[in-house]
């Protein structure tokens, strides 16, 4: 009988990505007594938000060869040590200075997570499993850990306050950590809970690349030079516009477009993340149905394309200063329709580059991450100068709209290498 452990391993890296949202979405529930304690201006906090993603932006990049080289589990364990410990000290921080440096610490400890997970999944997973196991880990556990980041956070603060908060954060990590010490190895030939079928079953599935499980430098010609990385990478900013944007401004939107508390913040905050629950399970399903009847690797940027396009269409009507109601039913379509493409960057990331997907993964989150410079930032700068969130909606749309045409018509089938034969992969296991 076949085990199944390659799916303990994915559930794993999805307990990792929501504790690393809910501590990166942390700062957006904690602004107001940030603001008082510290003495931050809005714009101020634009620019911390931001802070985050420079961190993670230069990380992301490198981490994706660091993951190739030694594997995920090592790299991931260092991570999670340093994020925890930056989580700990921000309510140290002493003013904006300080909490500017811990949140690029902060940024540069969670950047190795989603290249860790990309080359899990191609190490762990047959092609045909990898968009249901990817929507988990790039859209569900994203989409879940804001889901229940605002309830769950808001309702730390009141009972052991926002420094304690972060502290509870950062102890949910080192807990991981040890779970993972236990659990986690790089591929299923280094894990004694799997079988010789599970093993087979696992390397039927992939492409040469993968099977052989190869590390050492990069081939940065070939990720550099790769135009369909190129558009994920493109497409995955636009998105992230929208993300990062929502993410750290959609609290202080509700708070002062519509005088609502912290509570009712965090009560109200949840509608557009469980959209973004069901746009990622729909995305991953669709995706694999999709590949096993078409074979077509292209097929993942039509899907994301029309995503993308209905995403920013469904902001329209917040243009129009609508009734809180209105808003947050047509930025829920926003966010769900963006979360359909939530797993399948990474999908495409691994098929653009199936040799290094670690480090294509990393190509692709650091413009990801580059959105989240920009966002928070622009939308600050925005808010603060025109006193209405409007022009940041309407950006929002505009570059998803870029994106979506990028996919649908840029992008090319690329040429697969040929396949391992079934009984080679498994003699070879």
């Amino acid at each position: 009988m076949q085990t199944r452990f390659r799916w303990a391993t994915i559930a794993l890296i999805v307990a990792l990505i929501i504790i690393n949202y809910i501590d990166r979405s942390a700062v957006s529930y904690a602004v107001e007594p940030l603001q008082r304690e510290f003495g931050i201006s809005t714009a101020q906090y634009g620019i911390i938000s931001s802070a985050f993603a420079i961190g993670y932006m230069v990380f992301a990049f490198l981490s994706g060869p660091l993951v190739d080289r030694f594997g995920p589990r090592k790299v991931l364990l260092v991570a999670i040590t340093i994020f925890s410990l930056a989580t700990a000290l921000i309510p140290l921080a002493g003013g904006f200075i300080g909490l500017l440096l811990i949140r690029i610490v902060l940024g540069a400890g969670e950047a190795p997570a989603f290249p860790a997970a990309t080359r899990t999944v191609s190490r762990w997973l047959p092609r045909a499993e990898r968009g249901f196991a990817l929507a988990l880990i790039g859209g569900v556990a994203v989409s879940g850990s804001l889901l229940i980041a605002g309830p769950v956070l808001t309702n730390l603060i009141g009972a052991v306050g926002w420094r304690g908060t972060f502290w509870v954060m950062a102890v949910l990590g080192i807990v991981w950590a040890v779970v993972a010490i236990g659990l986690l190895r790089n591929t299923p030939n280094e894990s004694p809970r799997v079988n010789e079928a599970e093993r087979a079953h696992i390397a039927a599935g992939q492409d040469v690349e993968e099977s052989e499980n190869r590390s050492g430098g990069v081939d940065w010609r070939s990720l550099l030079t790769n135009r369909n990385l190129w558009i994920v990478a493109v497409g995955y900013f636009a998105w992230g516009f929208m993300f990062w944007g929502f993410m750290y401004w959609l609290p202080q939107f509700l708070s002062t477009n519509y005088g609502l508390s912290i509570k009712a913040v965090g009560a109200f905050s949840v509608a557009p993340w469980a959209a973004g629950v069901v746009g990622a399970l729909v995305g991953g399903v669709l995706v694999d149905r999709v590949y096993r009847r078409t074979q077509s690797i292209r097929s993942r940027f039509t899907i994301m394309g029309c995503a993308l396009l209905l995403s920013g269409a469904s902001l329209v009507p917040v243009f129009l200063d609508p009734t809180l109601t209105v808003a947050l039913i047509f930025i829920s379509l926003g966010v769900g329709c963006g979360f359909v493409t939530g797993g399948i960057w990474w999908v495409a990331s691994i098929d653009a580059e199936p040799g290094q997907p670690g480090s294509a993964a990393g190509f692709a989150d650091a413009a990801f991450a580059l959105a989240g410079i920009v966002a928070p930032a622009a939308m600050g700068f925005i808010v603060q100068s025109t006193g209405t969130f409007t022009s940041g909606f309407v950006l929002m749309s505009v570059l998803t709209a870029i994106g979506a045409l990028l996919m649908l018509f840029a992008t090319r089938e690329p040429v697969r290498p040929s396949r391992r034969p079934v009984e080679s992969s498994v003699e070879e296991v």
